[in-house]
């Protein structure tokens, strides 16, 4: 299962999708954003997820990051 961190553009929309997750049964954790990535609202979501991370995209989410080898890789960018 890979492991990702899912940047947002406000806190409404980190607790948005966390309640999203849950329903879809993703584990999910709200956290910090961890500095190096940094954030507009500074809440992210760490999910373990095996499916194509486009389908947990909406209109909140601003990057998603796969966690590799305790590095992260963009994997989606709003831009």
């Amino acid at each position: 299962m890979n492991e990702y961190v899912v940047i947002f553009f406000t806190q409404s929309g980190a607790i948005k999708f966390d309640r999203k997750a849950k329903r879809r049964n993703i584990e999910c954790k709200l956290m910090p954003v961890p500095r190096i990535l940094s954030s507009s609202c500074g809440i992210c979501a760490r999910i373990k997820f095996d499916g194509h991370v486009k389908e947990l995209v909406d209109d909140e989410v601003d990057k998603i990051y796969l966690i590799k080898d305790k590095n992260y890789e963009i994997v989606y960018s709003e831009e």
